[in-house]
């Protein structure tokens, strides 16, 4: 029933996205982040969904006449680059095969993204874009919120099985990377007081499920987003009373086994699998210092550990989005990758000051903040993930700049420092002579 319910869905939609690319993005990121087919036991399970709705929203591309341009930003120019380099990466990969394989699914990803940049360009796009990534990456948040309580926290939280989010690690940082966009939307999109209910209690088992999950890395993540929440705060007091009265009850709610395994963070070199990250880290390192190109998407093998690991005999995948960057592309693509999301999050800053003082776009001024918050998420929680290519960061990065986008179309963007006096107010008194 599940896989007959995925084709109608799927299927149903795609007259729709042939006459709205837009429906296309939206129903494509639906895909991507829920990975709903996952769900079902039969001939849906394994079938290209994704793909398909791609290939109708790039031929919607072509049918519709709605205006299409990317936004005129020079990390864009970067992005591109980026892109270009990972191809370049990849032509001089040390195992080709794998590192197709990487770059197929790069690929798509990028593109569409890129896409989604090229249409989504109002408010209201926007918006509908962030409720299907809450909703979608929720899903399995408030799934294993419940599945939290119902073990008594004893059951370990895992995400769709296949997918960038299967690992529990990787769940619990996307779900973190959400929480912010949905307190966005609490705040800014919901006015029904029921809705505004269920959102809170949405939120408050997506974060049950990040704890959860017995992710350390995701608990290291935890401590960095609450400390950047109350360091950004206007009402420090008030902020540091309720994260230190509410945070500690996940924690007490979880077992023994759970402290356990979070007290290892503090002696991380007894750890046999801390090590081995470490060892590959190092790895990452000697290889890009010794290719341009880096050694080409996945290259974690004995081979390879034999020439530039300082214990051959540990191979392991690195488990961090930076010595991802440097062994996939070399400094030169890890320097691009920095640039990219480093960039983002100052525009996100600079959107989140200069929006606050229009009551139109102040929605845009708490959703770049709250994507400052998910950027942090993804820094901290992803230093010890191999989630370098994952959609939902990529997608954030896009969506700042659509943001930028809006307020220069609308007049709110400054470049250069803020006038003393606006063309509105009086003229400014002469000096006396």
């Amino acid at each position: 029933m599940r896989d007959i319910a995925m084709f109608l869905i799927v299927f149903g939609a795609i007259p729709y996205i042939l006459r709205h690319s837009y429906i296309g993005v939206l129903v494509w990121s639906w895909l991507s982040y829920m990975n709903p087919h996952r769900l079902t036991w039969g001939f849906a399970y394994y079938f290209p969904f994704a793909q398909v709705v791609a290939i109708a929203l790039l031929a919607s591309l072509l049918i519709n006449r709605e205006p299409k341009h990317l936004p005129k930003h020079p990390l864009i120019f970067v992005w591109i680059l980026f892109n270009i380099w990972a191809l370049v990466t990849t032509l001089n990969a040390f195992y080709p095969d794998g590192a197709w394989y990487l770059y197929d699914r790069l690929f798509k990803i990028q593109l569409i993204i890129f896409v989604t940049m090229l249409i989504m360009h109002s408010a209201e796009r926007i918006n509908m874009m962030i409720w299907v990534i809450y909703l979608s990456i929720g899903f399995y948040g408030v799934k294993g919120g419940v599945f939290a309580i119902l073990t008594g926290g004893t059951g370990r939280v895992w995400g769709p099985d296949g997918t960038f989010i299967g690992d529990n690690n990787h769940l619990a940082v996307a779900l973190l990377m959400i929480l912010p966009l949905g307190l966005y939307l609490t705040r800014n999109q919901v006015s029904n007081k029921w809705i505004k209910r269920a959102m809170w209690a949405s939120m408050l088992l997506i974060m049950l499920a990040v704890v959860a999950s017995f992710s350390r890395g995701a608990f290291l993540a935890i401590l960095c987003v609450v400390g950047y929440l109350w360091l950004k705060s206007d009402k420090k007091m008030v902020t540091g009373v309720v994260l230190l009265s509410v945070l500690p009850l996940f924690f007490l709610f979880m077992p023994d086994s759970w402290h356990d395994r979070m007290a290892t963070i503090q002696h991380y070199e007894q750890d046999a699998s801390a090590m081995g990250r470490i060892n590959a880290w190092h790895y990452s390192v000697n290889a890009a210092n010794d290719n341009i190109t880096g050694v080409g998407m996945n290259s974690w093998k004995p081979e390879a550990f034999a020439i530039w690991a300082p214990d051959p005999e540990a191979v392991h995948a690195a488990h961090s989005i930076y010595f991802s960057v440097i062994a996939d592309h070399g400094w030169i693509g890890f320097v691009m990758y920095m640039i990219i999301f480093t960039g983002a999050f100052i525009i996100a800053g600079r959107i989140g000051r200069m929006a606050a003082g229009h009551e139109t776009f102040a929605w845009a001024s708490n959703l770049a903040r709250m994507i400052q918050v998910s950027f942090v998420a993804y820094a901290t929680g992803g230093a010890f993930l191999s989630l370098s290519y994952y959609d939902l960061p990529w997608h954030l990065v896009g969506i700042v700049l659509l943001l930028q986008q809006l307020l220069k179309k609308e007049g709110v963007w400054q470049t250069g420092p803020k006038p003393l006096y606006s063309p509105q107010q009086m003229t400014p008194p002469q000096a006396a002579p």
